[in-house]
């Protein structure tokens, strides 16, 4: 039985959200879900609680990976809880564990986890329009290195389209 793809959604916390990023991050996790993939976020609130009810209502499966050590701090929406109890470091676990990564807004912690995809050379997509480092880092390589570019995405389900299509592409090559 082939193992399922995991999609982590990286975006802002709740404090930095707006209602459209909000509903941005739903659509993204209801695509996760309607694609058959996991999705995996940061387990607390913001875009990470967003998308992992949208992928919940859409019949998902959602696991959260948070910095805490105990599993009670995860969302209500997370089907599997991993309690790093390693603080932001757990931007390492949630970016290894998935296969590509969908950026939603943003600020520092999100980007630390597109790095650390970007150096696995894992797809990136930045949802344009929903603000924050997604914005920012949509259409460009993270440096001069250039070992994957951030592709922009128009829509929630662009960007769910965009990484199975990288993923299918990464296996046909490797």
């Amino acid at each position: 039985m082939a193992r399922k793809i995991q999609i982590l959604v990286a975006g802002s916390s709740e404090e930095h959200c707006t209602e459209e990023t909000l509903r941005l991050a739903y659509q993204v996790g209801w695509e996760v879900a309607r694609s058959g993939a996991v999705l995996v976020t940061g387990g607390l609130g913001g875009v990470m609680e967003a998308s992992s009810r949208g992928a919940k209502e859409a019949g998902g499966l959602v696991v959260g990976i948070i910095p805490h050590e105990d599993a009670y701090h995860a969302n209500e929406h997370c089907d599997v809880v991993v309690a790093t109890g390693i603080g932001w470091a757990r931007n390492f676990a949630t970016a290894y564990t998935a296969d590509a990564i969908i950026i939603v807004g943003g600020g520092a912690g999100t980007a630390i986890e597109a790095l650390i995809a970007y150096f696995k050379g894992k797809p990136i997509i930045a949802l344009k329009g929903s603000g924050g480092y997604a914005d920012e880092a949509a259409g460009r390589y993270l440096d001069d290195r250039k070992i994957v570019r951030v592709l922009a995405a128009g829509t929630p389900r662009e960007a769910v389209a965009l990484a199975l299509k990288k993923l299918k592409e990464k296996e046909g090559n490797g």
